[in-house]
């Protein structure tokens, strides 16, 4: 296995290129505060007046003015065609977890490949943000606090099955598959929702509000103090 690029105790906000609002950015920082980019992510960092720790990417993207801009020992290029910008990155981040953002809202075939290398990085905690809602693949067991009545969609990449506590319409005896049945639009009833999975593949998209519950719920030992 390679040496990280990026070691750091402190959550990771990874940006990508595409669109990134000030509030998404800043919702993130306020979690994880060590910012890398993906490729031509590096140009929103800098738009926003900040200076990524480190760039990881084919480079395809990023601008000339970006990398006269970062210092080239920050610069790392990763050439290979196979997996995606983001997949580069997040595996060569070891931290915590990582927030990232800047991923969806462009191109379906990107967002899909992200969707992708959550599930196939599983054991990676990495969560999603996107303009409306936040997604993250669910571990094994997942105990969360949420409101009554909030949306609580599940979508699965591969087949799958498991059970739930405090949803409206319980997942036990489901068999989930990309193909066929889905669990988008369930909604929460009881204050605490509990799920358990009987293998990878299912993701968790919830309302960009409960952040800070994901997080909580994905980080046995806390959150970082001040977030």
């Amino acid at each position: 296995m390679n040496r990280p690029i990026v070691q750091s105790p402190d959550g990771v906000t990874l940006v990508g290129g595409g669109p990134v609002s000030k509030a998404e950015l800043a919702l993130a920082l306020r979690f994880a505060p060590v910012i890398v980019a993906a490729d031509g992510g590096a140009d929103r960092v800098l738009a926003a007046g900040l200076m990524p720790e480190a760039v990881i990417g084919d480079f395809d993207s990023i601008s000339a003015a970006a990398r006269e801009l970062i210092p080239s020992d920050r610069q790392h290029v990763i050439g290979e065609q196979a997996t995606t910008d983001f997949d580069k990155a997040l595996r060569s981040v070891q931290a915590p977890f990582v927030l990232a953002l800047g991923f969806t809202g462009a191109r379906v075939d990107h967002g899909l490949a992200v969707l992708n290398t959550l599930v196939r990085q599983g054991g990676r905690r990495c969560v999603l943000i996107g303009s409306r809602d936040v997604v993250f693949h669910a571990p094994a067991r997942l105990e969360i606090d949420m409101r009554v009545g909030e949306r609580f969609s599940l979508f699965p990449m591969a087949a799958v099955t498991g059970r739930s506590e405090g949803l409206e319409w319980p997942i036990g005896g489901i068999g989930f598959a990309p193909d066929g049945m889905v669990g988008t639009s369930n909604r929460v009833a009881a204050r605490r929702v509990v799920l358990a999975m009987d293998g990878a593949g299912m993701l968790v998209i919830l309302p960009r509000a409960r952040l800070g519950a994901a997080l909580r719920a994905l980080l046995p030992e806390g959150l970082p103090r001040g977030a």
